[in-house]
């Protein structure tokens, strides 16, 4: 059986081989589906099959194998997709590669049985499957590449505009505290302004500050302590009504829950999950916050009323810097990085812990912390 006629009747086979190495491959175990995984790798095979059966003279394969061969809509290939979905999933080009290596040994070694000879039509078309792959492989690394410049724009871009808009007020509140009619009570606004700008500032620097030092492998510096829970998550509500004048939040919590915890880096991840919550929850509604033990540690969540987050937005929502889709935008503004809610899982990922996330229409969207305490640990 010819080689690309192997690849077309046997492609589940194909298929089921690379699903296995891409579960074992993936830098996020458990959080892609099964569809993640397996993403473009069948339309991938059906244009390798293709070209393999597309007439090619001699001197048309000499310039292919020196990389000069037929010129190709790149951003249009399934192997291009293929590395912009990779991209956007955390792939290494180290992990991006090893998936085209695991599939050129899956089809020689599935197909070897079906070999009616090991000629020199056999030889030729394990050449020409091998180009194939390369051409694919090439394809998938500009795909991952043009992304990852894409990526380093819209971050330029977002961070230009989240930051335009309070160096604004304060510039405004500047030029309008030099006049000198200016009512004592005009002042006092314009302070409250100068400081709600400053604090949306540092939030941002601190966020960035933190995917910065995770992205250099570091994670997030913590330094525990003996902690009460409620001190960090109690600041955390009044920097967030500060920054959110318009927002209501409702705590429900015992006193008394302790732990080694780094204070700070608490009142971090909370103030991240608040000022979400202030941001999508509907306007009337108040922020519950609700805070206690269990047999698992301490769990705080915080839920907002308001349109539910899709399904299928569910994790890409703690990604950094993914640009969602026009139907994701309810749950993160196009003019946003996404580093809020990467690092408050970060943090209580540092802890130990974890952070999960529902959302629906009657019950809204629930944001979950579970902290490991002295007793889980036991």
């Amino acid at each position: 059986m010819k080689l690309s006629t192997f690849i077309r009747y046997h492609i589940e086979s194909i298929l089921a081989q690379w699903d296995a190495f891409a579960r074992e491959n993936t830098p996020q175990p458990g959080l892609l589906s099964d569809e993640a995984l397996r993403d473009h790798a069948r339309q991938m095979l059906a244009a390798i099959a293709d070209d393999m059966e597309t007439e090619q003279t001699d001197p048309e394969q000499r310039r292919k194998s020196q990389g000069h061969g037929p010129k190709v809509a790149v951003e249009e290939s399934a192997a291009a997709e293929h590395g912009k979905s990779r991209h956007l999933h955390k792939y290494t080009l180290l992990q991006l590669s090893a998936e085209f290596r695991s599939l050129r040994a899956a089809v020689l070694r599935l197909w070897g049985p079906y070999m009616e000879h090991a000629d020199v039509d056999a030889l030729h078309e394990v050449i020409r499957f091998n180009e194939g792959i390369d051409q694919a492989l090439a394809e998938s690394i500009k795909g991952w590449t043009r992304h990852t410049g894409d990526t380093r724009d819209l971050f330029l871009a977002v961070l230009g505009h989240d930051l335009r808009s309070p160096l604004a007020s304060i510039a405004l509140a500047g030029e309008m505290l030099a006049e000198p009619s200016l009512s004592t009570k005009d002042i006092g606004a314009l302070a409250s302004t100068v400081t709600r700008a400053s604090r949306i500032m540092s939030h941002m620097i601190n966020d960035l500050m933190g995917y910065a030092s995770n992205q250099l492998g570091g994670g997030i510096p913590q330094h525990p302590e003996p902690c009460d829970l409620l001190e960090p998550l109690n600041d955390a509500i009044a920097d967030a009504t500060a920054t959110y004048p318009g927002a209501r939040f409702e705590l429900h919590a015992p006193a008394g829950l302790y732990g080694h915890y780094d204070r700070g880096r608490l009142y971090q991840m909370f103030l991240n999950l608040l000022v979400n919550a202030a941001r999508h929850g509907a306007k009337g509604c108040p922020v519950l916050v609700e805070a206690g033990a269990r047999s698992t540690g301490y769990v705080v969540s915080v839920t907002n009323k308001g349109v539910p987050i899709p399904a299928a937005a569910l994790e890409s929502i703690f990604q950094p810097l993914v640009q969602l889709t026009k139907e994701d935008h309810v749950t993160r503004p196009p003019t946003s990085l996404g580093l809020g809610l990467f690092i408050a899982r970060k943090i209580a990922e540092g802890h130990g812990g974890g952070v999960q996330v529902t959302s629906n229409h009657s019950d809204g969207t629930r944001f979950t912390v579970v902290l490991p305490n002295e007793a889980s640990k036991a």
